[in-house]
Order: C-alpha cells, then sequence, then structure tokens
C-alpha cells in the first residue's frame, strides 16, 4: 500500500513539475514577444521622424534659393552703443576697403552727454551680409536695426523690353529717313519723331543704370554712439593771458591798418592840407623880415 502511494506521490510531483516548466516557458515567450513589439515601433517612429526631418530642411533650402536673374535692392540702416566712436569707426572703414566699399556723407556730433557719429556705407550687394555681421561684432549694444529689400526685377525687365522696342522703332526711322524721306516736311517730321524717340531711350537708359547701380551697391547707414561723463557746461569763461595778448596784438595791427587805409582814402585832403602848411609857412617868414 505505501508503495503504491509513493508511487502516486511521485508521478504527481513530476506532472506538477512539468506544468510549472510548460508555464514559465509560455510566460518567457510571452515576454520576449512583448518586447519586440515595442522595440520594432520605436525603431519605425524614429526613421519615420529623421526623414521628415530631412524632408523639410530640403524644402526650406529649396525655397530660400534665390535665382540669380532677380534684382535685389538692399538697404539697412542701424543705431548702435560702442565704447569708443572713433575707435570702432575706424576699424569699420579698414572693413569696408576690404570689402570694395566707401563711406559717405560722415557727420560727427560731440555734446555733454555722448559722442555721436552717423555715416553711410556704400558696399557690394554681395558682400552686405558679411559687412552686418561684421559691424555687429564690434558693438556693446544694438538700439535697432532695420535691413530693407527691394524687388525691381520687374520694372528691370519692363524697361529692357521697352527699350529694345524703341530701339527697333528708331532704326526703321532711320531707314525710313535715308530711303523713303524726300520731301523737306517728310524729313523734318521724320527727324522729330527720332528726336522724341531717343529722347525715350536715353531716359529708360539712365532708369536702367540708376537701377543697376542700386542693384549693385547696397546702402548701409550707421549710427554711433558713445556716452560720456555728464560735465555742466561753465556760466562764463576767463581767457588765458596768452589769449589776452594774442588778442591786443591782433586789436593793434588792426588799428594801424586802419589808420593808414583812412589816409589813403582821404589823401586828396592830406595832398592839400600839406600845400596849405607849406604856404603858411612862407608868408609868416615873410613877415618876419
Amino acid at each position: 500500500m505505501n508503495a503504491i502511494l509513493e508511487k502516486t506521490t511521485i508521478k504527481f510531483l513530476v506532472i506538477m513539475v512539468l506544468l510549472i516548466s510548460l508555464m514559465a516557458c509560455s510566460e518567457n515567450r510571452t515576454y520576449k514577444e512583448s518586447l519586440a513589439i515595442p522595440s520594432a515601433d520605436i525603431d519605425e517612429s524614429y526613421e519615420g521622424v529623421r526623414q521628415t526631418d530631412d524632408y523639410a530642411l530640403k524644402s526650406e533650402v529649396g525655397m530660400n534659393q534665390v535665382p540669380e536673374d532677380l534684382k535685389i535692392i538692399k538697404s539697412a540702416s542701424a543705431r548702435y552703443k560702442v565704447k569708443s566712436v572713433k575707435t570702432t569707426t575706424r576699424k569699420i572703414k579698414r572693413i569696408a576697403q576690404k570689402y570694395g566699399a566707401y563711406i559717405s556723407d560722415l557727420r560727427f556730433e560731440n555734446n555733454l552727454y555722448q559722442k555721436e557719429n552717423r555715416f553711410t556705407i556704400k558696399i557690394p550687394q554681395q558682400h552686405f551680409d558679411v559687412m552686418m555681421d561684421s559691424i555687429g561684432l564690434m558693438v556693446d549694444f544694438v538700439e535697432y536695426e532695420n535691413i530693407t529689400t527691394k524687388d525691381v526685377t520687374e520694372e528691370y525687365i519692363d524697361i529692357q523690353t521697352r527699350l529694345k522696342t524703341k530701339m527697333e522703332v528708331k532704326t526703321r526711322y532711320e531707314s525710313i529717313l535715308r530711303e523713303n524721306a524726300i520731301t523737306i516736311e517728310d524729313i523734318l517730321a521724320t527727324e522729330d519723331k527720332l528726336r522724341i524717340i531717343q529722347e525715350e531711350i536715353e531716359s529708360a537708359q539712365g532708369r536702367l543704370k540708376y537701377l543697376t547701380n542700386k542693384v549693385s551697391y547696397s546702402t548701409i547707414q550707421i549710427d554711433l554712439y558713445e556716452t560720456v561723463a555728464y560735465k555742466e557746461e561753465p556760466e562764463s569763461y576767463s581767457k588765458t593771458f596768452l589769449a589776452k595778448g594774442k588778442e591786443g596784438l591782433s586789436s593793434g595791427w588792426n588799428i594801424i591798418e586802419t589808420l593808414i587805409l583812412g589816409l589813403i582814402y582821404i589823401w586828396p585832403l592830406t595832398l592839400i592840407g600839406m600845400v596849405l602848411v607849406v604856404v603858411f609857412r612862407k608868408k609868416f617868414r615873410k613877415r618876419e623880415v
């Protein structure tokens, strides 16, 4: 009886161990599968984000590309605070010379509160951004900085087209003047039309040249200033001895000049007076004799 009970117990334990092993394997397999799915999701989502970002960047680059045939007029105006107006102005001049630019309309002001220097830079358009960035590195504070662009491509193309048409019309009028104009009236009428069309051509060429120059050279208006320690303006000024001596010498010389010029202006009276003196002296001598 005991042997049968022991065999039954052993079979039961074996069956329990096998069931527990099967359950453990099943749990392990489920755990691995559950991990594999999130891993795949993460990888796929990462690739999706990376591809989306690359596409967005390429799209932005494509949109920011500016055609070379566009005619853009660039200009800027800025006001900066600097440590030294003179030093910064000198550095800006050197940078301007480096990039083929020049400075115009310079005006310097100095008062009780600050020193200020205003000037305009004319710079080739391709160096506009580099110039602005270089100036920005030398300042302590940016009060304002305005950059504007104006697209004149449409006007530029329109003037070119009109100019080409006017040149063709001028050529036809010249041909008429050489070949078909016989009477004086025909010649004068054709020459008058040629004069009008020539004026229109010159006007169009002038406008085209103006736009070309404005596109080629950008304008940057710079206002530099530095603050100085406030000093009260003195109520009165006392002159030094040297200044007084200079004024005395100048006044004395002015008096001499005035006397000499006065004698020159009244030389007839001086001459008459000298003659009268000589006559009276002779009369007095005769009476004494």
